[in-house]
């Protein structure tokens, strides 16, 4: 069955005036519908996930720039990337809130912080989807060099 005989039928069935005796009929074809019309962004998506990019090590007092990368399978108006946050030892240093009118740019993600390097540096990120929540937490150790 092609998706315009998907919706043809759909629509004969909410024209009859007895729905009840064909809603297994009408639940089968939501569910081809369903795949034949994914919402944008895929529909089967997962938990945001995060990713650092940094030095191995950097002087004292170089200031480095730290890439994290979000990777989320959707980014649309019901399902999307909530927030990323990033902490260096301990203390968030940068934070992106998103909401449905102010999604993140794609379903793959970076965003760039740089930052003075003053001794060692534990670097964390997370991401979090407003369903599913979060892949958890990546986290990456800059050695500062004298």
């Amino acid at each position: 069955m092609d998706k315009l005989n998907i919706v043809s039928e759909i629509r004969s069935l909410f024209r009859s005036y007895d729905i009840g005796r064909n809603v297994k009929k009408l639940i089968l074809l939501s569910v081809a519908v369903l795949f034949a019309f994914p919402l944008s962004g895929n529909a089967w998506a997962n938990k945001a996930e995060s990713k650092i990019e940094a030095p191995e090590a950097a002087a004292k007092g170089q200031e480095i720039i730290i890439r994290v990368t979000v990777i989320h399978s959707a980014n649309n108006f019901f399902h999307h990337v909530e927030w990323v946050w990033v902490q260096v030892n301990g203390k968030e240093i940068a934070r992106w809130d998103y909401t449905a009118s102010n999604k993140p740019e794609g379903e793959t993600f970076t965003k760039e912080i740089r930052y003075r390097v003053e001794g060692d540096l534990e670097i964390k990120a997370k991401a979090s989807c407003n369903m599913h929540g979060s892949a958890g937490e990546a986290v990456v150790k800059v050695l500062a060099k004298e």
